[in-house]
């Protein structure tokens, strides 16, 4: 079953009651004028075992401490957005998997040459889908304009068969500096950064929800999201998470190019640079945990192969499995 993912960007109050997640307004609540009736027809109800993620992005919005215990309990991605309205913080439960601590042991005593070849295989994954991406981008330009230049991608495809164990010649690089330099051809000289021109602001906001969506599966799969297999910052709660995002990023990245290519096209004396996370661009940034994908040469939902894929991980821990499986493009 796929999870729901709920934004709140307006003042309401958000409670629980029979399993339900309930949803009521403020200006119709406290507005004496109005009939009971019209009141109980502006609450709204939500089971709260078919929600996956929930964005608070309202200063303006009550939850009850009960809603958030529930939320928790059944292994919900709680975001919470600063007044920047880009996410600053990630609840997720503690508890999450009955063998969880079983797994957590053989996380902790992963050999380094078993993190060396679940590196190999994420690096691998992740240049190889974006080729993929920097391929699609090839037939959008070709659609939207007659003057965008072929961008060669066998290099890309040559890369991905000599990534060595751990990533050792640091491939992962070479491609990065590659793709971010083609992948937006109206923005000269683009980088990528957190504090970058457009649509960086895009990439940040897509990268927060998934992050959420893959530390939502790790906890479920009874993993550690702070263990990672290669990023070790002392500093980062979600090492484990930033590692196994990578080959899912191209997807955030794919759909970001849709949207900027569609905003260019829409509003061509719009400097890049003054492209914002508008209500509408936000809605589409929304629908990455179903975004399509292809795993075990099946289409799923993004949400859903994320748990595929952090399952896989938990086996290759065990000595159960030997291979990562991470999805493709349809």
């Amino acid at each position: 079953m796929i999870k729901k993912t709920l934004y709140f960007e307006n003042s309401a109050y958000l409670s629980m009651k029979n399993k339900q997640l309930v949803i009521k307004l403020p200006e119709v609540e406290k507005n004496d004028s109005l009939p009971e009736s019209f009141k109980e027809r502006s609450v709204h109800t939500i089971p709260i075992e078919d929600i996956g993620v929930v964005i608070l992005d309202t200063k303006q919005l009550t939850i009850t401490h009960g809603l958030l215990e529930e939320l928790l309990a059944n292994n919900c991605a709680v975001i919470t957005c600063g007044s920047n309205r880009m996410p600053v913080g990630l609840q997720l439960p503690l508890d999450g998997n009955t063998l969880q601590s079983e797994r957590f042991q053989a996380q902790i005593e992963a050999s380094v040459p078993l993190k060396k070849q679940l590196w190999q295989q994420t690096i691998q994954a992740k240049i190889t889908n974006q080729a993929s991406v920097l391929e699609f981008r090839n037939l959008e330009m070709k659609k939207f304009r007659n003057d965008a230049g072929y961008i060669e991608i066998g290099n890309m495809r040559a890369w991905v068969g000599q990534v060595k164990s751990g990533d050792s010649d640091n491939l992962e690089a070479r491609a990065a500096a590659y793709y971010w330099k083609n992948l937006f051809p109206d923005i000269a000289d683009f980088t990528r950064g957190r504090e970058g021109v457009p649509p960086n602001n895009l990439l940040n906001y897509g990268y927060a929800i998934l992050r959420a969506v893959v530390a939502r599966a790790l906890v479920a799969s009874g993993l550690l999201p702070t263990l990672g297999i290669h990023h070790h910052n002392r500093y980062n709660a979600y090492c484990l998470a930033d590692d196994i995002m990578e080959p899912y990023r191209p997807f955030v990245d794919k759909l970001v190019v849709e949207i900027f290519n569609l905003e260019i096209k829409q509003f061509r004396n719009v400097e890049t640079d003054a492209l914002e996370l508008t209500k509408d661009i936000k809605a589409k940034l929304l629908s990455i945990p179903v975004l399509d994908v292809v795993i075990n040469e099946q289409r799923s939902p993004l949400m859903v192969a994320a748990a595929q894929t952090t399952a896989s991980l938990a086996k290759c821990y065990l000595g159960e499995a030997r291979k990562i499986a991470y999805p493709q493009f349809t």
